[in-house]
């Protein structure tokens, strides 16, 4: 009995070694798998319906990658060009929409060293949507459009993308996206109509 009981105990001690010296940690050392540090950026372009018109909007994203899978950093984009707004002043003028978002994003990389793999994540922050007039300055901006009527709001865009790797440091991303916004009080559009789908195309650079 005295056997059986001494072999049962080394048996326990023996799992209990082998699981300790397989456990990995994030500050591990020795043998245990240490976590991997990386960083990339992307610029990208979206093209995307808005209020039933076409808007082409640029800008990018980029942070931190841990492990070759999870990134952590921040984007921003912004409208490039003419949108027609509703007509709303007293002479007619034309008008464009003016708009431009920013935030946190979060990304997962599935399966990062295949060739072709899938990303997901999504971008949380706020931005703005205003009314351009292109043939009216104030007279501190004389050189720039003038924008007015601004107002702020919050947005949240998940996405999902096809990753094709080009090289170990240049990867082009193809995907679609969902602006979801809401706060913006703008004179002529809604939280619904700046809301919308989106096909996007970046490209990735940095360290994978």
């Amino acid at each position: 009995m005295k056997k059986i009981l001494s072999a049962l105990l080394v048996l326990v001690a023996q799992q209990a070694w082998a699981q300790h010296a397989t456990t990995e940690t994030l500050f591990s050392s020795g043998k245990g798998k240490k976590t991997t540090v990386g960083a990339y950026g992307a610029p990208a372009a979206k093209f995307t319906p808005i209020d039933g018109n076409f808007g082409l909007l640029t800008g990018g994203y980029g942070g931190v990658l841990l492990n070759g899978k999870v990134m952590l950093g921040a984007g921003a984009y912004s409208l490039v060009n003419n949108v027609d707004m509703p007509t709303v002043n007293v002479n007619g003028t034309k008008e464009y929409l003016n708009l431009w978002y920013t935030g946190l994003v979060f990304e997962y990389i599935h399966n990062s060293d295949k060739l072709i793999h899938w990303t997901a994540g999504t971008l949380i922050g706020g931005g703005a949507a205003g009314r351009r007039d292109k043939n009216r300055w104030d007279d501190d901006d004389f050189d720039h459009d003038y924008v007015y009527d601004n107002h702020g709001f919050f947005v949240a865009e998940p996405y999902a993308n096809i990753e094709l790797n080009l090289t170990k440091f240049l990867r082009l991303d193809i995907g679609a996206s969902y602006r979801y916004v809401n706060g913006s009080r703008t004179t002529g559009i809604t939280d619904g109509k700046l809301s919308g789908p989106s096909i996007n195309v970046g490209l990735k650079a940095g360290k994978f």
